[in-house]
C-alpha cells in the first residue's frame, strides 16, 4: 500500500527461513529479491545480498534436513556434526562435490545470482582448486578473473606447486591455460615479483621468457664488476635457457606445427648471437671482476653498464674494459671483440677512451691506443688521426711535449696542420705546410698568415708573406 521496496522485507523473510533451516521456502523467498549479475565476469562477489546468504550458509556446521517437521532431525544432526565436525572438514572434495547440503545450497545461491570470480573464489576457500579451474575454464572467464580468484591465493597460500600440478593434469600441453599463464607473467612483472615469475616461466616451459628474468638478476642492483663476478651463475642458467629452447626448436622443426604458441618465439639465429653475447658477458666480467680486486680500476659511475642494454651501454662497456686494466693493451682484445661482435661505431669509442686518458693525463697510453687501433688490421687510414683530433679539444691539460709528440704520431700532413691550427701553434703549422706540393702549400701558408693577422702573430705573418 505505502509503494516500498519489497526486496529488504522478501530477503529478511528469506534470511528467516534459511535459520530455520527451511530451505525450499527460503530459495522461494530469495527468488523474489535476488537477481543474477549483468556481467558473470565482473571482478566483483555479486551483490550483497547474494554475499550475506553465502556467508551465512558457510557460517554454520548443522546440516540441513529436507524434512521440514522431523522429529528425529535432532539425532540425524547430531551425527552428522559429529561425523563432519566443520563444513570445512566434510568439503575435501579431491575433485568431488561433497553432499553436504550447506555446500550445495551455496553452490545454488552462486550459480543463480553469483559472479563467475564469486563462485571460483568459494571452491578456492573449500580446497576444490580443481573445480575452481574447471570452471573457469567452461564459462572461458577472462585472465583478471584466474588471477583474483586463483593465481594471487595460491601463491600466498603457498600452493603455486599445486595449481601448477592441476593445471598439467587437466592439460598436459598447457595450451588451454596460454592466456591466463601469460597474464600471471605480466601481474607478477608489475608486482616485480621476479622469483615467483622465474619459478612461474620455468614451469610454463618458456625458455626465452625465463633467460630474459635471469637477466634480470644478473644485473639489478649491482655495483661494481665486483658483485656482478659473485652473480656469474645466471649468466650459465641463461645460457642453459637458450641452449633448451634451441634444442626444442630443432626437435620440433620437422613437425607441421609448432606448438607451444604462448611461449616466446625466437629464431635459431638470434638465439645464438643471445649465447655469444652472454659468453662475452662472462669474459668481460671475470676481467673487469679481476681489475676491481687488484686495484688497478679507477672508473666509478652511479650505473653499471653490461652487454645486456643498448649500444650506447655496450660502447660504454667496451671503453671500460680498455681503460681498467694495467694498461690499455690488456683490455684492448675483449673491448675490440664487443666493438666487432655488436658492430659498434669504433671510432666513437676510441676517441671516448683517449679523452678519459687525456684527464687520467696517461699521454703514453693514447699513443699505446693508437698502436692498438692500428694493428687491429681494420681501422680505416684517418682513424688514428681523428682519435687525436678528438682529444685536442683538451690540448690546454696537454704538456707541450706530450702534444707534439702526439700530433707528430699523426699520418696525414693535413691533419696534423689542422691538428697545430687548433692548438694555437701556427709556427708549427707554416712549417708543415712548405712541405707540401707547391699548389696546396700556398692555399696552406694563406690560411696560415690569415690566422696570424686575426690573432696579431706577426711573426708567423711576416713568415708566411715572405715564404709566399
Amino acid at each position: 500500500k505505502s509503494g516500498l521496496d519489497p526486496g529488504g522485507a522478501w530477503h529478511a523473510w528469506g534470511m528467516a527461513c534459511l535459520k530455520a533451516g527451511n530451505l525450499s521456502s527460503a530459495r522461494e523467498k530469495f527468488n523474489r529479491c535476488l537477481k543474477p549479475p549483468m556481467d558473470l565476469n565482473q571482478l566483483n562477489y555479486g551483490s550483497r545480498l547474494v554475499q550475506d546468504v553465502v556467508q551465512y550458509l558457510e557460517s554454520t556446521v548443522k546440516p540441513i534436513l529436507i524434512a521440514d517437521d522431523d522429529y528425529f532431525a535432532t539425532l540425524k544432526e547430531l551425527e552428522a556434526t559429529l561425523r563432519t565436525r566443520s563444513l570445512s572438514l566434510e568439503l575435501m572434495c579431491e575433485g568431488k562435490v561433497q553432499h553436504n547440503s550447506y555446500y550445495q545450497e551455496c553452490l545454488f545461491y552462486l550459480h543463480s545470482y553469483g559472479t563467475n570470480l564469486a563462485i571460483i573464489s568459494f571452491y578456492m576457500r573449500h580446497d576444490c582448486m580443481r573445480e575452481a579451474l574447471l570452471h573457469l575454464l567452461n564459462r572461458e572467464s577472462p585472465s583478471e578473473v584466474f588471477i583474483e580468484g586463483i593465481f594471487v591465493p595460491s601463491y600466498e597460500s603457498g600452493k603455486l606447486h599445486v595449481l601448477e600440478n592441476l593445471l598439467e593434469t587437466i592439460d598436459p600441453g598447457l595450451e588451454s591455460w596460454g592466456v591466463y599463464l601469460i597474464a600471471a607473467c605480466k601481474y607478477l612483472q608489475r608486482k616485480n615479483y621476479y622469483h615467483i615469475l622465474y619459478e612461474l616461466q620455468q614451469f610454463m616451459k618458456d625458455h626465452v621468457r625465463a633467460a630474459m628474468t635471469c637477466i634480470r638478476f644478473f644485473t639489478h642492483g649491482a655495483k661494481s664488476y665486483t658483485e656482478l663476478g659473485d652473480k656469474q651463475s645466471w649468466l650459465l642458467k641463461i645460457k642453459d635457457h637458450l641452449k633448451v629452447y634451441l634444442q626444442e626448436v630443432s626437435r620440433s622443426s620437422g613437425r607441421k606445427k609448432m606448438a607451444f604458441t604462448f611461449r616466446k618465439k625466437m629464431s635459431a639465429a638470434d638465439v645464438s648471437r643471445h649465447i655469444n653475447t652472454v659468453d662475452l658477458q662472462m669474459e668481460v666480467t671475470k676481467f673487469l671482476h679481476r681489475c676491481e680486486s687488484s686495484g688497478t680500476s679507477q672508473m666509478t659511475g652511479s650505473f653499471l653498464p653490461t652487454l645486456f642494454g643498448n649500444n650506447n651501454m655496450k660502447m660504454d662497456v667496451a671503453c671500460k674494459v680498455m681503460l681498467e686494466g694495467k694498461n690499455i693493451e690488456e683490455g684492448f682484445g675483449i673491448a675490440f671483440r664487443v666493438l666487432q661482435d655488436f658492430q659498434l661505431e669504433a671510432t666513437e669509442v676510441y676517441s671516448k677512451v683517449a679523452k678519459q686518458l687525456v684527464k687520467q693525463q696517461k699521454y703514453g697510453e693514447i699513443r699505446q691506443l693508437l698502436k692498438c687501433v692500428n694493428e687491429s688490421g681494420v681501422a680505416a687510414k684517418n682513424d688514428g688521426d681523428n682519435i687525436i683530433l678528438n682529444c685536442l679539444n683538451e690540448f690546454k691539460n696537454i704538456p707541450a711535449e706530450d702534444l707534439d709528440n702526439l700530433i707528430q704520431d699523426m699520418d696525414s700532413d693535413e691533419n696534423k696542420i689542422q691538428a697545430y691550427v687548433m692548438c694555437n701553434k701556427l709556427r708549427s703549422a707554416y712549417l708543415v705546410s712548405v712541405r707540401q706540393e707547391k699548389t696546396r702549400a700556398v692555399q696552406l701558408v694563406q690560411h696560415v698568415r690569415q690566422l696570424a693577422e686575426n690573432s696579431g702573430d706577426d711573426v708567423v705573418k711576416a713568415i708566411c708573406t715572405q715564404w709566399l
